[in-house]
């Protein structure tokens, strides 16, 4: 697989480790066994050192060494025919197995199972999946039953056509009622578990929008313009303002601390087959319902 760095000064095992979704060590390994092509000249230390613009072409390791099966799991299928479904995700299911996270209770497992299709695109690991949420966010995602309807919601994804909007409680009072954060995210150089703002990132940009204030705490809209990992969690950490819950960084716990307050409550996009524009919208869980009503009170 072929991919172009878009980050610079980066190094190789770190860029293939991000953008095939395995260990930094498992990439590593394979760097040094079998080599990476960057430009066409095969290197075979994991340090090396890419620039914007390099070419990078790698071989991941066959995903079929974990073995992913149908679960019995229920889902909250808030949409489906027979090109795509849009799932309400509950908080702490994690999408899709990882070569960090081998239990078949994932997203993928359930989908497997209630689902009578799923595009091919990302092979046995990630069947449908298009976007993907963390294990602690709740709300919509959408999930690809052909590849052709994969195909199509990916490019909106890709070019912004589709809108993915979240609702999060954060820490302290914003000063203003709306803006936007266009700051880059990277690997965290301290935590590579983490992301970070970082000037030789990837482009990140989040738009956010005050809902109601409580003092200590802020209710916000949030729309992802970009769709980098940990994004929406990155950039109101680096406002100062992290969601409450998420301990990873920096949010606190005293209101709620089983994992960050933050849902996908909307979803627009246009239907892969038909070109009809759909609207997809879910309210608040229980549990983050119960925290809003606690400050109001």
């Amino acid at each position: 697989m072929i991919h172009t760095v878009d980050t610079d000064r980066i190094r190789v095992d770190v860029f293939i480790a991000d953008k095939f979704a395995i260990s930094r060590s498992n990439a590593k390994t394979c760097i040094e066994k079998t080599g990476v092509s960057v430009n066409g000249i095969l290197r075979y230390k994991s340090g090396f050192e890419l620039r914007t613009g390099d070419v990078v072409e790698f071989c991941p390791p066959e995903p079929q060494t974990l073995e992913v099966k149908a679960e019995n799991i229920p889902l909250d299928i808030v949409y489906q025919d027979e090109w795509f479904a849009i799932i309400n995700k509950p908080q702490g299911m994690v999408v899709h197995q990882a070569s960090s996270y081998r239990k078949n209770d994932t997203l993928v497992n359930a989908l497997m199972y209630n689902l009578d299709s799923l595009s091919s695109i990302n092979g046995v690991i990630r069947p449908g999946i298009v976007h993907r949420l963390d294990k602690d966010t709740s709300g919509l995602i959408a999930v690809a039953k052909n590849d052709e309807a994969h195909k199509s919601l990916a490019a909106q994804i890709e070019k912004k056509t589709a809108r993915r909007i979240y609702i999060g409680l954060c820490d302290g009072n914003f000063k203003e009622d709306k803006g936007t954060v266009d700051a880059p995210i990277a690997r965290s150089k301290k935590d590579r578990k983490k992301m970070a703002v970082d000037e030789n990132g990837r482009r990140a940009v989040t738009h956010y929008e005050v809902i109601e204030r409580f003092g200590k705490y802020t209710l916000v809209r949030f729309e992802l313009e970009t769709g980098r990992t940990h994004q929406i969690r990155v950039h109101a950490a680096s406002l100062h303002h992290p969601i409450v819950g998420d301990e990873v960084y920096g949010g606190s716990t005293v209101l709620y601390g089983k994992g960050q307050l933050l849902h996908a409550t909307q979803l627009v996009l246009t239907h892969p087959h038909t070109g009809d524009l759909m609207s997809f919208n879910c309210p608040l869980p229980d549990y983050f319902r119960t925290a809003v009503e606690k400050l109001k009170k």
